[in-house]
Formats: C-alpha cells, sequence, structure tokens
C-alpha cells in the first residue's frame, strides 16, 4: 500500500540542507561571540594588538562573508521554489 503525499499549506516553512546552511552561516557569529571564553585574552598578539581586539575585528570581516553567502543562497533558493512551482502549475511542493 502506497502512502498519500505530505500535504502542506501554502506558504508553509520547508526545511531543506540550503535552508540549514543559511541557518549556520547566520548563527556562528552569535556563537563566536556570545562565548566569550574562548577569545577573552591577550595572546597572541598581532601587530601590536591583543587578540581579543583583532579576533572580534576579524569577525566583523567573516560576519560580513557568511551574511553574503547566506543572501546568495537564499536568492538561489527562492528561485529554485518559484520556478517549481510554475513548472507544477502554482501548486507549491
Amino acid at each position: 500500500m502506497s502512502e498519500a503525499p505530505e500535504v502542506r499549506p501554502p506558504g508553509a516553512p520547508v526545511v531543506t540542507p540550503v535552508r540549514v546552511v543559511i541557518a549556520l552561516c547566520l548563527f556562528a557569529p552569535f556563537v563566536a561571540m556570545l562565548w566569550v571564553g574562548s577569545y577573552a585574552k591577550t595572546d597572541p598578539v598581532l601587530m601590536g594588538i591583543p587578540f581579543f581586539y583583532w579576533y572580534q575585528m576579524a569577525w566583523v570581516l567573516i560576519s560580513t562573508v557568511l551574511t553574503g553567502v547566506a543572501y546568495v543562497l537564499w536568492q538561489r533558493d527562492q528561485r529554485a521554489r518559484k520556478s517549481q512551482r510554475s513548472a507544477n502549475g502554482g501548486v507549491a511542493k
């Protein structure tokens, strides 16, 4: 006996591997900055700047890159969903 496909209301959230990667890209900077014990030290020093400061500044750049990656992946995901909906005659899967 075959099971009927799961019926979701239109616009219901869908968890896909791409969306998990997007969430990780956006969540990683929060974890890195909230875990103060990992960077609350002065050594190693980089060009005279204590680790505490240059670590935080590095995360400003890393966060920018991760947010850009998340944005590109989100745009790609939305285009794929839109083309899938139009291929299915307006029915979301």
